[in-house]
């Protein structure tokens, strides 16, 4: 954890929570091990839609659709978009966003997220990444492409439990291509003549970029 979590219990106790069915499939999320989203990034997220009234939402990594329901409540106007290529997981995200009654409103695309991404048009004013951190980079000019002007950009654990700010050789060798990815996408983030962007130590980290 890269804030002290007595400061994330205690932040975390003055939330108001969500709707029933979304903290009973995060008891089940945690009880499987499936990973979802933090507190506080559940937090900022329904924040952030709150404020930008998007009208159409693409997310990179669906799991089994816990994040896309959140979006889905916190902004229920938007069309969103969410692509997963574990095939273990995508009948399960259906079947939640249909039991839920959000099938209409979402709409899940399987595969390889590279692949998705460079196939798609239009463009989208809200963007949240949360998929495998070493492709980060390589989502970025499809993300970028597909990003409207004025649009947010949201990408989740960018800094990896901490270790983003060690020297490669404080890293195991399995995730030192991990994380000269990630740092490298942190540096673009912050120097793309098209992005205004905001480094957060929340949750495991989050970089809030916005189209210019």
């Amino acid at each position: 954890m890269i804030v002290d979590e007595r400061f994330a219990t205690y932040i975390n106790s003055l939330e108001n929570g969500n709707k029933e069915y979304l903290d009973e499939l995060e008891v089940y999320a945690k009880k499987t091990d499936v990973p979802i989203i933090r507190k506080e990034m559940q937090s900022l997220l329904k924040t952030l839609l709150v404020m930008s009234k998007p009208r159409q939402i693409l997310e990179v990594g669906t799991a089994i659709g816990f994040s896309a329901l959140l979006m889905a409540e916190a902004a229920p106007l938007a069309q969103i978009t969410t692509i997963e290529k574990y095939e273990k997981r995508i009948p399960l995200a259906k079947a939640n966003f249909e039991k839920y009654g959000k099938s209409e409103q979402i709409t899940l695309l399987e595969g390889d997220a590279t692949e998705i991404l460079a196939r798609l048009t239009g463009t989208y004013d809200f963007i949240f990444m949360d998929a495998a951190k070493g492709q980060y980079i390589n989502f970025l000019p499809d993300v970028l492409r597909l990003l409207s002007e004025g649009g947010v950009l949201v990408s989740d654990n960018i800094l990896q439990d901490g270790d983003i700010i060690e020297s490669r050789f404080a890293i195991t060798k399995r995730n030192r291509t991990i994380h000269a990815r990630m740092r490298e996408y942190l540096y673009t983030l912050k120097h793309h003549e098209q992005l205004e962007t905001s480094i957060l130590p929340l949750g495991d980290g989050v970089a809030l970029s916005v189209k210019k």
